[in-house]
């Protein structure tokens, strides 16, 4: 089933990109002619077959992509790519001594401490 959604969604998004790069400019973007009296700025143009296309076009693109989404969702394991390799990661492998350092380094100084700070070379 996730196949053919799938499928039924490239067909859509192709057809959805032809329809668009088959209107008619209108003469605003890169200011090319072509547009011949409408603008953003116009009243509402009647709509024509290709714009009728092109919405339903994107509903069903919409439609496809959230189907897709909860498929993929359903099939989710919920465990990292990690986990599925069956390997663990070098930092878990470490022993845990090698990795923080003591934590009396990491604490601020106290307020009665008046010795400077001198880093350590460790």
């Amino acid at each position: 089933m996730e196949n053919v959604v799938l499928i039924v969604h490239l067909i859509l998004a192709l057809g959805l990109v032809a329809v668009v790069l088959m209107q008619r400019s209108e003469g605003g973007g890169l200011g090319m002619g072509g547009g011949g009296g409408g603008g953003a700025m116009t009243g509402r143009a009647a709509a024509t077959a290709l714009s009728k296309v092109t919405w339903l076009l994107a509903i069903g693109f919409i439609i496809t992509s959230m189907t897709l989404t909860i498929f993929a969702a359903q099939n989710a394991s919920g465990t990292s790519v990690i986990d599925q390799l069956g390997i663990t990661p070098p930092a878990q492998n470490a022993p845990s001594n090698d990795l923080v350092p003591p934590g009396g380094d990491l604490l601020p100084p106290s307020a009665g401490d008046n010795a400077p700070l001198v880093p350590s070379a460790d």
